[in-house]
């Protein structure tokens, strides 16, 4: 008999819902963004998340049921993320959540966003064999985990600064790009040089692995605006070199999480490595992971770029191991923004 859950994700600022059979089959997937409500500001601002969250969450929800061709009275289950994320955010999914399971005996669990996105990295792949190295890199994250199963992962090292994600987002800013910045930075930099421009990639000196790209996202903006600090920013069209500032940073965040991840492969004596998160959708970390980790007998597995980004399927996907493990929450579930 299979099992059919509702997914909710509304952590940062994509209101989404699925509806997702046994764990992997995606019947709908519906997102909807905010990105134009933020590019004015150059990020995310959380009271605007909100309220944007407040009116779209049930029109989403809705959506996301009549895409699988499915009601809530058919629905087993509904997972919802609750951290971490704007804590403002989480709390609109959760009291939807609360608010559809309640009167209907729906069972409830909660969903660590990161986890569900390295879950995400196995959803079109049932095959796939545990343990894995894991690396989540988005615009809040970038982590590298052991995955032993879906509802268990270590911790190995994380940012010592900037996700990479917020440095594509700052060197888009430098370079008069618009937001979400790493879409735009990738798009420019098919255009240009990557070893044109000499920048620092940061490699940890240190047997636990760890990433960091405060220093590349400041030497970006020495080479943009030169060393005195007084200057300002030179206007788009001043940057002679921008398709190769692009192409240079792009590949510089490139190696320093390609090389990590199989350093770490190789001191855990891990076989496959997941990447999940926002930035990867990156193309050139596509093909540069794979095309390396071949080179050491190993596996790279991305998500589709669809399921990279935040979405519901990869909630109500690991919202069924968790249900399926006897975990269901109770309507206290709070939300937790760490």
């Amino acid at each position: 008999m299979s099992t059919l859950v509702l997914g909710i994700e509304s952590s940062c600022d994509e209101t989404a819902a699925a509806v997702v059979r046994d764990g992997r089959q995606i019947l709908s997937s519906v997102v909807h963004s905010q990105a134009s409500l933020h590019a004015v500001y150059g990020g995310v601002v959380p009271e605007i998340a909100g309220r944007s969250h407040l009116a779209q969450i049930l029109p989403v929800v809705d959506a996301a049921l009549v895409q699988a061709s499915t009601s809530l009275e058919q629905i087993d289950g509904i997972a919802v993320t609750n951290r971490p994320g704007l804590i403002g955010s989480l709390l609109v999914g959760l009291s939807a959540a609360k608010a559809l399971a309640w009167p209907r005996g729906i069972p409830i669990a909660g969903v660590h966003h990161i986890e569900a996105h390295v879950y995400a990295a196995t959803m079109e792949r049932p095959e796939l064999a545990y343990p894995s190295l894991a690396l989540v890199v988005s615009g809040g994250h970038t982590a590298l985990y052991r995955a032993r199963s879906p509802l268990v992962l270590e911790l190995l090292g994380t940012t010592r600064d900037d996700a990479a994600g917020e440095a594509f987002d700052k060197v888009a800013f430098m370079l008069g790009l618009g937001y979400p910045g790493g879409p735009a930075v990738s798009k420019l930099a098919e255009s240009g040089n990557p070893r044109a421009v000499r920048l620092p990639a940061y490699r940890s000196r240190e047997a636990a692995p760890s990433f960091s790209f405060s220093g590349l996202k400041t030497a970006v903006l020495y080479h943009v605006r030169g060393q005195d600090a007084r200057n300002p920013l030179p206007p788009p069209e001043a940057i002679t070199d921008r398709a190769d500032v692009a192409a240079s940073f792009e590949q510089a965040v490139v190696d320093s999480l390609v090389e990590e991840c199989l350093r770490t492969a190789r001191r855990e004596g891990l076989q496959r490595i997941l990447v999940a998160g926002g930035v990867a959708c990156n193309r050139r970390l596509r093909l540069e992971m794979t095309r390396r980790a071949s080179a050491e007998g190993l596996e790279a597995i991305f998500p589709s770029p669809a399921y990279c980004t935040d979405n519901a399927a990869m909630i109500a996907g690991l919202g069924f191991q968790i249900l399926s493990a006897g975990k269901a929450d109770t309507l206290a579930l709070d939300a937790a923004p760490r």
